[in-house]
C-alpha cells in the first residue's frame, strides 16, 4: 500500500443530503472515518445518525453528496460493485437482528455463506471460532437464539459482524438495553476483536460511557450537520454548548431551546 493510500480515508463521507418529504434529516454531513480507527457518531433521537449509516450502507439513497469507501465514490453503486463494498463490512444492529428460524451458528455464519460462499462445514467451524471470540461456548451453537438473553444476543450478533473478518465494522447502539455491567463487556470486546482485525469501526450511540470508551474520535450530528468532531478526550472541554449540553443530559441548554421553538 502507498503512502498516498495510506492517507486515504477509509470512509469519506461530504456535503450529504437527505430529506424525507419536508423533513430535512441530512443536511450537509461532512465526516471521515480513518483507516484502523474507531469513530463514535453521538446525537439525540432523530438527529441523523441511523439515516447517516443507512446512507453509507446503501440501504438509503441520498439525495446528494459523496460517499467514498477506499477513494472510491458509492453513491452510484449497484449490483456486483455494491456487493464487493458490503463484502469489506462487518454490521451489529441495534437489536441483535438474529434470525429465529436459524440455530446460533447458522446466524453467525449467514455472512459467510450467503455474501462469501462458504460452503456449509466451514462456514460453522468459521462461525465457532468467531463464538469464542466473544466468550460463546461451542455447546451454545445449535440452540435457537430465543433460548438466550439480550446480552447473549448481542454477542452473537457480534460474532456475526466478526466472521468473515471485514475491513469495517458498524455498531449500531451496541449497548442498548443492557445492563451496565453486559454493556462494559461489550464494549470490551468490541474494542478487541477492533483492534485484532484492524478494522475501522464506526459506532452510533447515545451512550457517552460507550463512547467514550470504543472510540478515538467522537462526531456529534445536530440538525442534520456535524456540529462538532474530535478526539475522544477532548469532549468534555470542546467548548461547543450543543455538545455539553448533550454529554452531561442537561434539560437547559441551547438544544431544549431550540425545541421549544420548532
Amino acid at each position: 500500500m502507498t503512502a498516498q493510500n495510506q492517507d486515504t480515508p477509509k470512509i469519506a463521507v461530504s456535503a450529504l443530503h437527505k430529506r424525507f418529504g419536508k423533513n430535512q434529516v441530512l443536511a450537509g454531513i461532512d465526516l471521515e472515518a480513518r483507516r484502523g480507527k474507531s469513530l463514535a457518531i453521538i446525537g439525540g433521537s432523530g438527529s441523523g445518525k441511523s439515516v447517516t449509516l443507512k446512507c453509507i450502507l446503501g440501504l438509503i439513497k441520498p439525495d446528494s453528496g459523496s460517499i467514498k469507501i477506499d477513494g472510491r465514490e458509492t453513491t452510484g453503486l449497484s449490483g456486483t460493485a455494491r456487493e464487493a463494498i458490503l463484502a469489506k463490512i462487518g454490521m451489529l444492529f441495534q437489536g441483535a437482528a438474529l434470525f429465529d428460524s436459524m440455530t446460533v451458528w447458522e446466524n453467525v455464519a449467514f455472512g459467510l455463506m450467503q455474501a462469501h460462499g462458504v460452503p456449509s462445514k466451514p462456514a460453522r467451524e468459521k462461525a465457532l471460532a468467531a463464538m469464542a471470540k466473544v466468550g460463546l461456548e461451542a455447546d451454545l451453537a445449535d440452540i435457537n437464539p430465543a433460548e438466550l438473553s439480550g446480552g447473549m444476543q448481542k454477542r452473537v450478533g457480534l460474532a456475526r459482524a466478526i466472521a468473515p473478518e471485514p475491513e469495517i465494522l458498524f455498531f449500531d447502539e451496541p449497548t442498548t438495553g443492557l445492563d451496565p455491567i453486559m454493556a462494559g463487556i461489550i464494549n470490551e470486546l468490541i474494542i478487541e476483536r477492533v483492534q485484532e482485525l484492524g478494522a475501522t469501526a464506526v459506532t452510533i450511540t447515545h451512550d457517552m460511557k460507550s463512547a467514550r470508551r470504543i472510540a478515538d474520535t467522537i462526531a456529534m450530528i445536530y440538525q442534520g450537520r456535524i456540529i462538532w468532531c474530535g478526539p475522544a478526550g477532548d469532549i468534555d472541554h470542546c467548548g461547543n454548548p450543543h455538545v455539553e449540553q448533550f454529554i452531561k443530559a442537561k434539560s437547559e441548554g441551547p438544544i431544549a431551546l431550540d425545541v421549544l421553538r420548532a
